[in-house]
């Protein structure tokens, strides 16, 4: 093992995750190890255990680190019809889905059940749900039939990627494409008895 680099407490985390968020990617959770990322990033698997104390925890930052990193990436424009800006968000996701299959596999299937992955996934989509619902405007009833419709559409696209991810039943044209007819015709249908314009 090479000397250790003297990094601050900051440093040493962010190069933690780094090495994390890569054999994360590259291989299915239960097959990565700690002295692997430990390795990865040049220190003593005694030190990465002073950073995180297990995989489960190093994997929730990591998961977190890259929730946060796709919200805050979206930008929504009150000018322009929802459907017609979400394609953006889609494609920064699918992206991000594409680049890291087994870590989204593993915070949906094997920690499907560690309640603070699930939190992390939870706080994503009420956070894009907000994003999307502050964007549109609506007050009163039309803002909670659209704050529902959101959400439901949210959940709906998460289950789908997963089943790309998984099982390869859908291109990811048809994906996005699906989504976002999906959202329009929700939208368009609960809205167009009262003449809302989302």
């Amino acid at each position: 093992m090479p000397p250790r680099r003297r990094l601050t407490p900051d440093q040493r985390r962010a190069e933690l995750l780094a090495a994390g968020t890569q054999l994360f990617a590259e291989r299915p959770y239960d097959e990565v190890q700690m002295d692997e990322i430990a390795a990865r990033a040049g220190i003593s698997r005694a030190l990465l255990y002073r950073h995180f104390p297990s995989k489960r925890v190093l994997f929730a930052a990591i998961y977190q680190q890259a929730a946060d990193t796709l919200v805050s990436g979206i930008e929504l424009d009150p000018a322009v019809s929802l459907p017609d800006q979400v394609a953006a968000g889609l494609d920064a996701h699918f992206d991000y889905f594409e680049n890291n299959r087994h870590t989204v596999l593993a915070a949906n299937r094997s920690l499907a059940g560690d309640p603070v992955v699930q939190a992390i996934i939870t706080a994503e989509l009420a956070s894009l749900q907000q994003q999307m619902l502050d964007t549109t405007g609506l007050t009163g009833a039309s803002r909670e039939i659209t704050a529902a419709i959101l959400l439901a559409w949210l959940t709906f696209v998460h289950t789908l990627c997963l089943d790309w991810l998984e099982n390869d039943t859908i291109t990811r044209d048809q994906l996005r494409a699906t989504c976002i007819g999906a959202l329009a015709g929700a939208l368009g249908a609960a809205h167009e008895s009262a003449g809302d314009i989302v």
